[in-house]
């Protein structure tokens, strides 16, 4: 068992008889009354985002988590597959398990976290971000680049992204995975 004083970002706990992830936490002492600890919490089984505020020392009960890299192989409907990068053995996930599927390209290596106690995938950490060619764009014009303005573009993997109006087919782009939103065009 763990106290508020344990929490941090990235660490999972049993809450509401299921297991959820701390993606955002502040520790907040008022001038009256006691401190407490206000927390972001997302189930890892579905995904639920939730806010959740726990007064000091408030007793939580921390899941012991193991996190293996696994290279992202190919998607079959809504099932993905994923190998071990250590031992090569094979595992299948929902697509409900990851956080940005549409992102997701064949060779890609992600993190996977896994429960110890009895070996369950819970969630998939993607890179920070990913770089993907631009499939389809309307094409751009030649000076269009001082203003903030976005065009819809499709990238190698299915996903539509907003890109500014100079970004042609071709180009390669930085995409952040935790919002889904262009970062950068990437010059080979």
């Amino acid at each position: 068992m763990a106290t508020t004083s344990d929490i941090r970002k990235g660490l999972c706990i049993r809450h509401n008889n299921d297991i959820y992830k701390i993606i955002e936490f502040l520790h907040v002492k008022p001038g009256k009354g006691p401190a407490f600890v206000r927390t972001k919490l997302k189930s890892v089984t579905s995904g639920k985002v939730l806010d959740n505020t726990f007064s000091a020392g408030h007793k939580i009960e921390d899941v012991r988590v193991e996190t293996r890299s696994y290279q992202y192989l190919y998607a079959d409907g809504e099932t993905y597959h994923f190998m071990n990068t250590d031992d090569y053995n094979q595992i299948t996930l929902q697509e409900s398990a990851l956080d940005a599927p549409g992102l997701l390209k064949e060779g890609e290596v992600v993190t996977i976290m896994f429960n110890t106690e009895d070996n369950m995938p819970l969630s998939v950490d993607m890179p920070a971000s990913v770089v993907l060619e631009v499939t389809y764009t309307e094409p751009g014009v030649k000076g269009n680049t001082a203003t903030n303005a976005t065009k819809p573009a499709k990238v190698e993997t299915g996903a539509e992204v907003n890109v500014p109006l100079f970004i042609n087919e071709g180009d390669k782009i930085k995409i952040d995975t935790s919002s889904g939103s262009y970062m950068e065009r990437v010059k080979e």
